[in-house]
């Protein structure tokens, strides 16, 4: 009995040594190393399945060691820990851009900014300003007009403001072109004149172009500006990372990467200048299928440069003007057995259909491994009937909320046999149907702020109201939701440990009331546990 007890004792002895020596183990390896940084006083947003809140997160290189209260965060500080009061002020994850192109944007920020002008005569006085600062460009180029600043724009109204020289006026939606009578000429748009099926060259009652295109009718123009030189092109990414920062993105998802791109994201990250995370699609209808494979296996999955996306232009100012619903889902199905992830332009309600066909039929056939998580990029109108497909089918809505405040709601008929939901931009009803929502600013079609799109997602009118998202599921698809749609939600998109450290703080506490949510802005943006923005005092 003795020496039972005995070994009885022995054993608990050892458990005890165990375990005590597994507490202080997982303690050395929480304290062993420096904290690189710490921010404090904070409402941090984990932007996780609990909608978990928090005071403080800690950082050792470029990962996150704990989020927590402050007292279970700041007994990391070391001498060496940088330490950020965030003064009550709202943290999240660094937002995901999940549709946005990043070149083509900085090299628009050389351009005309007419978002928000009002007036024609407004518009008007931004263009002679910008010409007068630049009085040798070959090209006058603007974007983000809106109809509600002019209901008819005419080349006339453009030949006022300059003769000698191309004008060309992007819509802050993309879906139309503006130019003068200098543009018309140099692509050889007269009365004669015809657009694709999937453009319109606007017209006036003797038949002249008007200065108006439409849709794939815009490409008649664009074809004939100068094209950007590789060291332009270089440039204008590193003013793209360098707003993305200010604006509190760390990670982009670019939708429109143009032949080359990849190089020149290859080509920084190689020097140490690209500084935000990149998920690069490549065009399907531009890129032979034995191209997109060694495109693929030239940029495999990585946490700073990856591509695998393929796009598909299936709407009118994006698509091939003869590409077919049967078309487009054979190209589907050849992407989808190839392994890659697929997004599908396709904004009414017609286009998303014929997208949901094309990719439930892909569905159907394939072998299986990893769910594909192919999206539908731009989508507005979405017929009732179809909202409960995207989650049946793990299809993304990849949605750009800035078009609910600068887009008309499409007025055409969608289709025969297709009746639109009665709201644009269905993102709760798509959300209670299971769909995995992500959010991208669409820039430069619209201005890159996120936070704006937020607050397009939050507070919506009064028509709109029951689309509405609450705050925290509006910044998921800003965060989380958008990792979702690249297959990083392993490693970034919310805070919790071992992710990466990328964090955006705002000036104030959005989770306290509309009005802060209204007012806020980016103090500090943290890309891979570096403060790579702070606000000017």
């Amino acid at each position: 009995m003795a020496a039972r007890l005995a070994a009885y004792l022995v054993v608990a002895i050892v458990a005890s040594t165990v375990i005590a020596g597994l507490i202080v183990g997982a303690q050395r390896d929480d304290n062993a190393g420096p904290v690189d940084l710490i921010v404090h006083n904070a409402r941090v947003y984990a932007a996780d399945d609990l909608g978990t809140m928090a005071e403080a997160v800690a950082i050792r290189g470029n990962k996150i060691l704990k989020i927590g209260s402050d007292r279970e965060v700041l007994r990391y500080r070391r001498a060496q820990t940088t330490v950020v009061d965030a003064k009550g002020a709202a943290v999240l994850p660094g937002f995901d851009d999940a549709h946005a192109s990043l070149v083509a944007g900085g090299l628009a920020r050389d351009a005309v900014q007419l978002f928000g002008a009002a007036t024609l005569d407004e518009i008007r006085a931004r263009i002679e300003t910008w010409i007068a600062a630049r009085p040798d460009a070959q090209w006058i180029s603007g974007i983000g007009w809106s109809l509600d600043a002019v209901d008819e724009p005419t080349r006339a109204q453009l030949d006022a403001i300059a003769t000698d020289r191309p004008i060309r006026l992007l819509s802050q939606d993309g879906q139309m072109l503006w130019v003068n009578s200098k543009a018309l000429a140099l692509a050889g748009i007269t009365k004669r004149s015809a657009a694709s099926s999937r453009g319109t060259i606007v017209r006036d009652r003797r038949g002249e172009p008007t200065g108006l295109l439409r849709a794939s009718a815009m490409s008649l123009v664009d074809r004939m500006v100068p094209k950007p030189t590789r060291e332009e092109r270089a440039k204008a990414l590193q003013i793209a990372i360098r707003e993305a920062q200010r604006q509190g993105i760390t990670s982009a998802q670019d939708l429109g990467a143009a032949a080359g791109d990849m190089d020149l994201y290859d080509a920084a990250r190689d020097a140490g200048l690209l500084g935000l995370r990149v998920y690069a699609a490549i065009s399907a209808e531009r890129t032979p299928a034995g191209d997109l494979d060694a495109i693929a296996k030239r940029y495999p999955d990585d946490p700073l440069l990856k591509t695998g996306l393929a796009t598909i232009g299936f709407d009118a100012a994006e698509g091939d003007p003869a590409m077919t619903p049967a078309d487009l889902s054979r190209l589907v199905a050849t992407l989808d057995s190839r392994g890659w992830q697929v997004a599908i332009d396709a904004a009414d309600a017609g286009g998303v259909r014929a997208a949901l066909d094309a990719i439930g039929a892909a569905a159907k056939t394939a072998q299986g491994g990893r769910t594909p998580r192919h999206r539908i990029e731009g989508l507005a109108t979405v017929a009732a009937e179809d909202i409960p497909r995207f989650g049946a089918l793990g299809v993304i809505a990849s949605m750009q909320p800035l078009h609910v405040v600068s887009d008309a709601l499409f007025a055409s008929t969608p289709g025969p046999g297709l009746e639109p939901s009665p709201l644009g931009w269905p993102a709760r009803s798509l959300s209670a149907a299971g769909a995995h929502l992500a959010f991208g600013t669409d820039w430069p079609r619209l201005p890159l702020a996120p936070l704006a799109g937020l607050r397009a997602t939050v507070h919506r009118t009064e028509v709109q109201a029951p689309e509405q998202l609450t705050l925290k599921s509006a910044i998921n698809g800003w965060t989380s939701g958008a990792a979702w749609a690249s297959f990083d939600e392993h490693r970034k998109g919310s805070l919790k440990a071992e992710m990466l450290a990328d964090l955006v703080i705002l000036s104030n506490d959005i989770f306290a009331g509309a009005a802060n949510l209204a007012s806020a802005e980016i103090v500090m943006t943290i890309f891979d546990g570096k403060i790579v923005y702070r606000r000017p005092s």
